[in-house]
């Protein structure tokens, strides 16, 4: 739980550096790169700690797909909350064969 836990902050904070300057595009381009790395520097400092945790109980293959998918869930929520952005019916058919290819991953394979 640890891990799905930090997984989600570092996804937080990555969802807002990489998409959060668009509300922003009358800002210049270097504050915005700016803004993004220093947003960027915190999700790493939850990022590599869930990753060197996970891995005594999940696979490489296995974390990065806990943390697409997780990644998925949080930009759904900043799509529609921040951005304003509907989830129109493709974007959410889309997204759930990705979960279906994420249950492919986790099948019959044992835990690390």
């Amino acid at each position: 739980m640890q891990t799905i836990l930090l997984l989600t902050i570092s996804n937080i904070f990555m969802t807002f550096a990489w998409y959060g300057h668009l509300k922003f595009k009358e800002s210049p381009l270097w504050l915005a790169i700016l803004a993004s790395w220093l947003i960027a520097f915190v999700e790493y400092c939850f990022q590599v700690p869930a990753n060197r945790y996970g891995h005594s109980q999940f696979s490489a293959a296995q974390l990065k797909t806990i943390q697409e998918i997780i990644t998925l869930a949080v930009f759904c929520g900043f799509s529609v909350l921040y951005l304003k952005e509907p989830l129109r019916w493709n974007v959410l058919a889309g997204f759930a064969m990705i979960v279906g290819a994420a249950f492919l991953i986790f099948k019959d394979v044992p835990a690390r």
